[in-house]
Protein backbone atom coordinates (compact mmCIF):
# COMPACT_ATOMS: atom_id res chain seq x y z
CA UNK A 1 0.00 0.00 0.00
CA UNK A 2 2.97 2.53 0.41
CA UNK A 3 3.63 2.45 -3.11
CA UNK A 4 0.65 4.21 -4.06
CA UNK A 5 1.48 7.81 -4.92
CA UNK A 6 -1.38 9.88 -2.66
CA UNK A 7 0.55 7.92 0.72
CA UNK A 8 4.05 7.97 -0.35
CA UNK A 9 3.34 11.72 -0.24
CA UNK A 10 0.86 11.73 2.69
CA UNK A 11 3.55 10.69 5.26
CA UNK A 12 6.45 13.14 4.53
CA UNK A 13 3.29 15.65 4.35
CA UNK A 14 2.16 14.87 7.88
CA UNK A 15 5.69 15.26 8.85
CA UNK A 16 6.18 18.43 7.74
CA UNK A 17 3.26 20.01 9.53
CA UNK A 18 3.43 20.09 13.50
CA UNK A 19 1.53 23.20 13.95
CA UNK A 20 -1.00 25.70 11.51
CA UNK A 21 1.59 27.82 10.75
CA UNK A 22 3.91 24.66 9.47
CA UNK A 23 1.03 23.41 8.11
CA UNK A 24 0.27 26.82 5.11
CA UNK A 25 3.89 27.07 5.18
CA UNK A 26 4.49 23.94 3.42
CA UNK A 27 1.17 24.38 1.70
CA UNK A 28 2.70 27.37 0.05
CA UNK A 29 5.21 25.39 -1.25
CA UNK A 30 3.39 22.64 -2.90
CA UNK A 31 0.76 25.46 -4.67
CA UNK A 32 3.96 27.51 -5.47
CA UNK A 33 5.15 24.29 -7.17
CA UNK A 34 2.10 24.24 -8.96
CA UNK A 35 2.15 27.18 -10.51
CA UNK A 36 -0.40 28.94 -8.41
CA UNK A 37 0.49 32.68 -8.03
CA UNK A 38 0.54 34.05 -4.29
CA UNK A 39 -1.82 37.33 -3.28
CA UNK A 40 -1.79 39.55 -0.99
CA UNK A 41 -4.96 40.52 1.58
CA UNK A 42 -3.65 44.25 1.37
CA UNK A 43 -3.07 44.63 -2.30
CA UNK A 44 -5.53 45.24 -4.84
CA UNK A 45 -5.93 42.03 -7.09
CA UNK A 46 -5.70 41.44 -10.93
CA UNK A 47 -7.25 38.23 -11.88
CA UNK A 48 -6.86 36.46 -15.09
CA UNK A 49 -9.42 33.88 -16.29
CA UNK A 50 -7.82 30.73 -16.33
CA UNK A 51 -5.83 31.54 -13.72
CA UNK A 52 -4.71 29.91 -10.28
CA UNK A 53 -3.96 31.79 -7.06
CA UNK A 54 -3.65 31.98 -2.77
CA UNK A 55 -4.04 34.05 -0.23
CA UNK A 56 -2.91 33.74 3.01
CA UNK A 57 -4.25 35.20 6.52
CA UNK A 58 -2.37 34.94 9.73
CA UNK A 59 0.68 32.51 8.43
CA UNK A 60 -2.35 29.81 9.75
CA UNK A 61 -5.26 30.09 7.19
CA UNK A 62 -4.68 29.77 3.65
CA UNK A 63 -7.47 30.25 0.62
CA UNK A 64 -6.09 28.52 -2.85
CA UNK A 65 -8.72 29.14 -6.14
CA UNK A 66 -8.64 28.90 -9.55
CA UNK A 67 -10.53 31.03 -11.81
CA UNK A 68 -12.54 29.77 -14.79
CA UNK A 69 -11.97 30.11 -18.60
CA UNK A 70 -15.47 31.83 -18.99
CA UNK A 71 -17.30 34.19 -16.67
CA UNK A 72 -17.83 32.26 -13.21
CA UNK A 73 -21.56 31.16 -12.84
CA UNK A 74 -20.60 28.81 -9.33
CA UNK A 75 -18.13 27.51 -7.28
CA UNK A 76 -17.54 24.34 -5.60
CA UNK A 77 -15.23 24.83 -2.14
CA UNK A 78 -13.72 22.48 -0.28
CA UNK A 79 -13.20 23.36 3.50
CA UNK A 80 -10.60 22.03 5.66
CA UNK A 81 -8.71 23.24 9.06
CA UNK A 82 -5.00 23.53 9.80
CA UNK A 83 -4.86 23.14 13.76
CA UNK A 84 -5.23 20.42 16.06
CA UNK A 85 -5.67 19.63 19.40
CA UNK A 86 -2.84 19.51 21.83
CA UNK A 87 -0.63 22.07 23.97
CA UNK A 88 0.50 25.38 23.74
CA UNK A 89 3.12 26.76 26.08
CA UNK A 90 2.29 29.67 28.33
CA UNK A 91 3.52 33.24 27.92
CA UNK A 92 5.90 32.80 30.57
CA UNK A 93 6.46 29.03 30.53
CA UNK A 94 9.51 28.22 32.40
CA UNK A 95 10.16 27.75 36.23
CA UNK A 96 11.84 25.26 38.30
CA UNK A 97 10.78 22.59 40.69
CA UNK A 98 13.77 21.60 42.99
CA UNK A 99 16.49 20.87 40.53
CA UNK A 100 14.02 20.53 37.40
CA UNK A 101 13.60 22.61 34.43
CA UNK A 102 9.74 22.35 34.01
CA UNK A 103 7.48 24.49 31.26
CA UNK A 104 3.86 25.36 31.85
CA UNK A 105 1.44 24.44 29.11
CA UNK A 106 -1.78 24.94 28.67
CA UNK A 107 -4.64 23.10 26.32
CA UNK A 108 -5.81 23.70 23.03
CA UNK A 109 -9.15 22.06 22.53
CA UNK A 110 -9.84 19.44 23.69
CA UNK A 111 -6.88 16.74 23.65
CA UNK A 112 -6.78 13.18 25.49
CA UNK A 113 -4.90 14.04 28.16
CA UNK A 114 -3.59 10.64 28.97
CA UNK A 115 -2.35 10.11 25.62
CA UNK A 116 0.15 12.79 26.11
CA UNK A 117 2.42 11.14 29.45
CA UNK A 118 5.35 9.45 28.73
CA UNK A 119 6.09 10.40 25.09
CA UNK A 120 9.26 12.04 24.03
CA UNK A 121 7.96 15.87 22.86
CA UNK A 122 9.43 18.62 20.76
CA UNK A 123 8.44 22.34 20.59
CA UNK A 124 7.12 23.88 17.21
CA UNK A 125 5.66 27.32 16.19
CA UNK A 126 6.01 30.55 15.44
CA UNK A 127 8.41 33.04 17.73
CA UNK A 128 8.72 37.25 17.16
CA UNK A 129 11.58 38.67 18.37
CA UNK A 130 14.33 41.69 18.01
CA UNK A 131 16.71 41.02 15.97
CA UNK A 132 20.68 41.98 15.88
CA UNK A 133 19.56 44.73 13.75
CA UNK A 134 16.77 46.17 16.67
CA UNK A 135 14.05 44.98 14.29
CA UNK A 136 10.77 43.28 15.17
CA UNK A 137 11.48 39.45 12.83
CA UNK A 138 9.24 36.57 12.73
CA UNK A 139 10.65 32.74 12.05
CA UNK A 140 8.66 29.08 12.11
CA UNK A 141 11.21 27.03 14.86
CA UNK A 142 10.95 23.16 15.19
CA UNK A 143 13.09 21.95 18.26
CA UNK A 144 13.14 18.10 18.12
CA UNK A 145 16.73 17.42 19.49
CA UNK A 146 16.16 18.24 23.41
CA UNK A 147 12.91 16.16 24.05
CA UNK A 148 10.20 17.26 26.61
CA UNK A 149 8.33 15.05 28.25
CA UNK A 150 4.96 14.70 30.64
CA UNK A 151 6.22 12.21 33.05
CA UNK A 152 2.93 10.07 34.81
CA UNK A 153 3.10 9.28 38.57
CA UNK A 154 4.35 5.64 39.17
CA UNK A 155 1.69 2.94 39.85
CA UNK A 156 2.64 2.87 43.63
CA UNK A 157 2.21 6.37 44.46
CA UNK A 158 -1.22 5.71 42.62
CA UNK A 159 -2.37 2.72 43.21
CA UNK A 160 -6.02 2.61 41.87
CA UNK A 161 -5.28 4.04 38.54
CA UNK A 162 -5.65 0.99 36.69
CA UNK A 163 -9.04 0.62 38.01
CA UNK A 164 -10.50 3.93 38.24
CA UNK A 165 -8.30 5.35 35.26
CA UNK A 166 -6.28 8.13 34.74
CA UNK A 167 -7.31 11.52 36.45
CA UNK A 168 -5.29 14.38 36.13
CA UNK A 169 -5.78 17.81 37.24
CA UNK A 170 -5.17 19.87 33.89
CA UNK A 171 -2.95 23.28 35.86
CA UNK A 172 -1.43 20.79 38.47
CA UNK A 173 -0.39 17.70 36.66
CA UNK A 174 0.02 18.15 32.96
CA UNK A 175 3.54 20.11 33.32
CA UNK A 176 6.39 19.11 31.16
CA UNK A 177 9.70 18.17 32.20
CA UNK A 178 12.33 20.01 29.78
CA UNK A 179 15.68 19.25 31.55
CA UNK A 180 18.23 19.10 35.03
CA UNK A 181 19.46 22.32 36.21
CA UNK A 182 22.46 20.49 37.54
CA UNK A 183 23.21 19.71 33.63
CA UNK A 184 22.29 23.23 32.00
CA UNK A 185 25.08 25.96 33.15
CA UNK A 186 23.96 28.56 30.82
CA UNK A 187 22.67 32.23 32.53
CA UNK A 188 20.46 32.36 29.87
CA UNK A 189 16.53 30.68 30.38
CA UNK A 190 16.14 27.23 29.07
CA UNK A 191 13.39 28.14 26.75
CA UNK A 192 15.65 30.86 24.96
CA UNK A 193 18.53 28.20 24.62
CA UNK A 194 16.37 25.87 22.64
CA UNK A 195 15.26 28.51 20.46
CA UNK A 196 18.66 29.66 19.57
CA UNK A 197 18.83 26.39 17.66
CA UNK A 198 16.84 27.47 15.13
CA UNK A 199 17.17 31.77 15.29
CA UNK A 200 19.37 34.48 15.74
CA UNK A 201 17.56 37.21 18.09
CA UNK A 202 18.70 39.68 20.43
CA UNK A 203 15.35 39.32 22.64
CA UNK A 204 12.22 36.68 23.07
CA UNK A 205 9.13 39.00 22.11
CA UNK A 206 6.10 36.53 21.80
CA UNK A 207 5.60 33.37 20.54
CA UNK A 208 3.08 31.05 19.64
CA UNK A 209 4.92 27.72 20.52
CA UNK A 210 2.62 23.67 20.81
CA UNK A 211 4.48 20.55 21.82
CA UNK A 212 4.32 17.53 19.16
CA UNK A 213 5.57 13.74 19.71
CA UNK A 214 8.56 13.52 17.99
CA UNK A 215 7.81 10.30 16.93
CA UNK A 216 7.27 10.34 13.29
CA UNK A 217 3.93 8.95 11.35
CA UNK A 218 4.46 5.39 9.72
CA UNK A 219 2.28 2.46 8.49
CA UNK A 220 1.66 -0.14 10.57
CA UNK A 221 -0.25 -2.97 10.83
CA UNK A 222 0.13 -4.96 7.03
CA UNK A 223 1.46 -1.70 6.14
CA UNK A 224 -1.92 -0.81 5.51
CA UNK A 225 -2.58 1.92 8.77
CA UNK A 226 -1.14 5.38 8.89
CA UNK A 227 -0.56 5.97 12.65
CA UNK A 228 0.80 9.54 13.30
CA UNK A 229 0.11 13.06 15.16
CA UNK A 230 -2.42 15.67 13.46
CA UNK A 231 -4.43 13.19 11.37
CA UNK A 232 -7.02 14.77 12.31
CA UNK A 233 -7.22 17.75 10.02
CA UNK A 234 -4.13 17.43 7.90
CA UNK A 235 -5.28 13.97 6.48
CA UNK A 236 -8.39 16.33 5.28
CA UNK A 237 -5.70 19.47 4.09
CA UNK A 238 -3.51 16.92 2.42
CA UNK A 239 -6.53 15.76 0.11
CA UNK A 240 -7.78 19.55 -0.40
CA UNK A 241 -4.49 19.86 -1.36
CA UNK A 242 -4.67 17.02 -3.70
CA UNK A 243 -8.06 18.15 -5.58
CA UNK A 244 -6.84 21.92 -6.05
CA UNK A 245 -3.76 20.75 -7.48
CA UNK A 246 -4.91 18.07 -10.39
CA UNK A 247 -7.76 20.49 -11.21
CA UNK A 248 -7.50 22.76 -14.03
CA UNK A 249 -9.15 25.73 -14.75
CA UNK A 250 -12.92 25.30 -15.41
CA UNK A 251 -14.37 25.39 -18.55
CA UNK A 252 -17.74 25.33 -16.97
CA UNK A 253 -17.73 28.82 -15.34
CA UNK A 254 -16.95 27.81 -12.16
CA UNK A 255 -14.26 28.53 -9.53
CA UNK A 256 -12.04 25.83 -8.04
CA UNK A 257 -11.83 26.68 -4.18
CA UNK A 258 -9.73 25.04 -1.43
CA UNK A 259 -9.83 26.56 2.37
CA UNK A 260 -8.11 25.80 4.80
CA UNK A 261 -8.72 27.90 8.10
CA UNK A 262 -7.05 27.37 11.86
CA UNK A 263 -8.69 26.90 15.20
CA UNK A 264 -11.10 24.72 14.28
CA UNK A 265 -10.71 23.04 17.55
CA UNK A 266 -11.67 26.10 19.80
CA UNK A 267 -14.56 27.44 17.88
CA UNK A 268 -13.01 29.18 14.90
CA UNK A 269 -14.31 32.44 16.60
CA UNK A 270 -10.82 34.14 14.98
CA UNK A 271 -9.80 36.27 12.52
CA UNK A 272 -8.30 33.24 10.60
CA UNK A 273 -10.58 31.20 11.41
CA UNK A 274 -13.78 29.83 9.63
CA UNK A 275 -16.18 32.10 11.48
CA UNK A 276 -14.05 34.83 10.16
CA UNK A 277 -15.14 36.66 6.64
CA UNK A 278 -11.81 35.48 4.75
CA UNK A 279 -13.35 33.17 2.83
CA UNK A 280 -16.03 34.96 2.23
CA UNK A 281 -14.14 38.11 1.34
CA UNK A 282 -11.86 36.08 -1.14
CA UNK A 283 -15.03 34.67 -2.84
CA UNK A 284 -16.65 38.17 -2.97
CA UNK A 285 -13.39 39.54 -4.29
CA UNK A 286 -12.58 37.29 -6.95
CA UNK A 287 -16.42 37.19 -8.46
CA UNK A 288 -15.87 41.03 -7.87
CA UNK A 289 -12.55 41.22 -9.92
CA UNK A 290 -14.07 39.73 -12.71
CA UNK A 291 -17.16 41.60 -13.47
CA UNK A 292 -19.82 40.51 -11.40
CA UNK A 293 -22.15 42.69 -9.44
CA UNK A 294 -23.61 42.18 -6.02
CA UNK A 295 -26.65 40.22 -7.52
CA UNK A 296 -24.50 37.97 -9.99
CA UNK A 297 -22.42 37.09 -6.67
CA UNK A 298 -26.31 35.95 -5.14
CA UNK A 299 -27.20 33.92 -7.88
CA UNK A 300 -23.86 32.21 -8.10
CA UNK A 301 -23.62 31.21 -4.39
CA UNK A 302 -27.48 29.94 -5.10
CA UNK A 303 -25.49 27.33 -7.67
CA UNK A 304 -22.26 26.80 -5.10
CA UNK A 305 -21.79 23.75 -2.83
CA UNK A 306 -19.23 23.15 -0.30
CA UNK A 307 -17.42 20.14 1.14
CA UNK A 308 -16.61 20.55 4.80
CA UNK A 309 -13.64 17.85 5.01
CA UNK A 310 -12.84 16.56 8.62
CA UNK A 311 -12.00 13.32 10.37
CA UNK A 312 -15.07 10.93 11.53
CA UNK A 313 -14.85 8.28 14.16
CA UNK A 314 -13.93 5.16 12.82
CA UNK A 315 -15.68 1.98 14.60
CA UNK A 316 -13.56 0.52 17.65
CA UNK A 317 -13.82 -3.05 18.20
CA UNK A 318 -13.45 -2.57 21.83
CA UNK A 319 -16.40 -0.64 22.18
CA UNK A 320 -18.84 -1.18 19.72
CA UNK A 321 -21.73 0.40 22.11
CA UNK A 322 -20.49 4.02 21.75
CA UNK A 323 -21.93 4.05 18.34
CA UNK A 324 -24.93 3.94 16.29
CA UNK A 325 -25.41 0.40 15.28
CA UNK A 326 -26.55 1.42 11.58
CA UNK A 327 -24.62 3.98 10.76
CA UNK A 328 -20.39 3.00 12.04
CA UNK A 329 -17.58 4.03 9.69
CA UNK A 330 -15.25 1.08 9.37
CA UNK A 331 -11.70 1.88 8.40
CA UNK A 332 -11.03 0.53 5.11
CA UNK A 333 -14.06 1.01 3.58
CA UNK A 334 -13.97 4.60 1.69
CA UNK A 335 -14.81 7.94 2.35
CA UNK A 336 -17.73 9.01 5.09
CA UNK A 337 -20.56 11.28 4.72
CA UNK A 338 -21.97 12.92 8.08
CA UNK A 339 -25.48 13.78 9.15
CA UNK A 340 -26.75 15.38 12.28
CA UNK A 341 -30.38 16.26 13.23
CA UNK A 342 -29.68 19.30 14.54
CA UNK A 343 -27.58 20.40 11.77
CA UNK A 344 -24.09 19.89 13.75
CA UNK A 345 -23.08 18.75 10.57
CA UNK A 346 -24.54 20.38 7.66
CA UNK A 347 -24.96 17.58 5.33
CA UNK A 348 -28.46 17.64 4.01
CA UNK A 349 -30.51 15.53 2.02
CA UNK A 350 -29.69 17.31 -1.46
CA UNK A 351 -25.86 18.02 -0.36
CA UNK A 352 -26.05 14.03 0.23
CA UNK A 353 -27.64 12.96 -2.59
CA UNK A 354 -25.52 14.93 -5.01
CA UNK A 355 -22.33 13.02 -3.12
CA UNK A 356 -23.93 9.57 -3.26
CA UNK A 357 -24.62 10.01 -6.80
CA UNK A 358 -20.75 11.27 -7.84
CA UNK A 359 -19.36 8.76 -5.78
CA UNK A 360 -21.45 5.59 -7.44
CA UNK A 361 -20.88 7.94 -11.08
CA UNK A 362 -17.04 7.45 -10.08
CA UNK A 363 -16.95 4.29 -8.39
CA UNK A 364 -15.94 5.71 -4.75
CA UNK A 365 -16.68 3.43 -1.36
CA UNK A 366 -19.07 5.95 0.69
CA UNK A 367 -20.49 4.86 4.06
CA UNK A 368 -22.87 6.88 6.45
CA UNK A 369 -22.01 7.90 9.62
CA UNK A 370 -24.19 9.61 12.10
CA UNK A 371 -24.16 9.88 16.04
CA UNK A 372 -25.83 8.02 18.86
CA UNK A 373 -28.97 10.04 20.07
CA UNK A 374 -27.44 9.77 23.37
CA UNK A 375 -24.21 10.91 23.06
CA UNK A 376 -23.50 14.26 21.97
CA UNK A 377 -21.17 14.23 18.81
CA UNK A 378 -18.64 16.30 17.67
CA UNK A 379 -19.49 19.43 15.04
CA UNK A 380 -17.21 20.42 12.12
CA UNK A 381 -16.69 24.28 10.09
CA UNK A 382 -19.60 22.84 7.37
CA UNK A 383 -22.31 24.65 9.51
CA UNK A 384 -20.49 27.68 9.91
CA UNK A 385 -19.33 27.56 5.82
CA UNK A 386 -23.59 26.92 5.35
CA UNK A 387 -24.47 29.70 7.60
CA UNK A 388 -21.99 32.58 6.62
CA UNK A 389 -21.86 31.58 2.71
CA UNK A 390 -25.50 30.88 2.38
CA UNK A 391 -24.39 28.09 0.07
CA UNK A 392 -25.26 24.19 0.18
CA UNK A 393 -22.98 22.30 2.19
CA UNK A 394 -21.96 18.51 2.53
CA UNK A 395 -19.90 17.24 5.40
CA UNK A 396 -17.47 14.15 4.69
CA UNK A 397 -14.22 12.83 5.93
CA UNK A 398 -12.41 9.77 6.20
CA UNK A 399 -12.59 7.52 9.52
CA UNK A 400 -9.81 7.71 11.71
CA UNK A 401 -9.33 5.80 15.53
CA UNK A 402 -7.83 7.72 18.72
CA UNK A 403 -9.34 11.49 17.70
CA UNK A 404 -7.45 13.65 19.41
CA UNK A 405 -4.99 11.66 20.80
CA UNK A 406 -1.27 12.26 20.68
CA UNK A 407 -1.35 9.62 17.87
CA UNK A 408 -4.18 8.46 15.85
CA UNK A 409 -4.65 5.88 13.35
CA UNK A 410 -6.51 5.99 9.65
CA UNK A 411 -6.76 3.71 6.84
CA UNK A 412 -4.27 4.07 3.53
CA UNK A 413 -7.37 3.43 1.12
CA UNK A 414 -9.68 5.40 3.22
CA UNK A 415 -6.99 7.87 2.28
CA UNK A 416 -7.22 7.78 -1.44
CA UNK A 417 -11.01 7.52 -1.40
CA UNK A 418 -10.96 11.16 -0.13
CA UNK A 419 -8.31 12.29 -2.24
CA UNK A 420 -10.36 10.74 -5.24
CA UNK A 421 -13.48 12.24 -4.00
CA UNK A 422 -12.48 15.92 -3.35
CA UNK A 423 -10.76 15.41 -6.94
CA UNK A 424 -13.85 14.39 -8.36
CA UNK A 425 -16.23 16.85 -6.39
CA UNK A 426 -14.50 19.91 -7.54
CA UNK A 427 -14.74 19.22 -11.54
CA UNK A 428 -17.76 17.05 -11.67
CA UNK A 429 -20.76 18.83 -13.12
CA UNK A 430 -23.56 16.98 -11.29
CA UNK A 431 -26.64 19.40 -9.49
CA UNK A 432 -29.56 19.16 -8.01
Amino acid sequence: MDAHKEIKDFIPFLNDCPTPWHTVDTLCERLEAAKFVRLREGDKWKLKKGGKYYVTRNGSSLCAFIVPRGTPESARVIASHTDSPGFKLKPHAEYKEKNMIMFGIEPYGSPLLASWLNRDLGIAGRVLYTNKKGNISKNLVCVDEYPLTIPQLALHLSPKVNDEGVVLDKEKNLVALAALDTEFKEKEPYLEALLEIDIDFEKILSHDLYLFPIEKPRLIGNREMISGYRLDNIASVHASLHAIIKAKPSTKHRIHIAAFSDNEEIGSRTAQGAASPFLGEVFERVALNLGLDKEDIMCMKSRSLCASVDAAHAFHPAHSDAYEPHHHALMDHGAVLKTDAQQRYATDAVSSALTQHLCDKHKIKLQRYITRNDIRGGSTIGPIHATSLGIKTVDIGEPILSMHSCRELMSCHDHIALCKLLEKFLIDGCEA
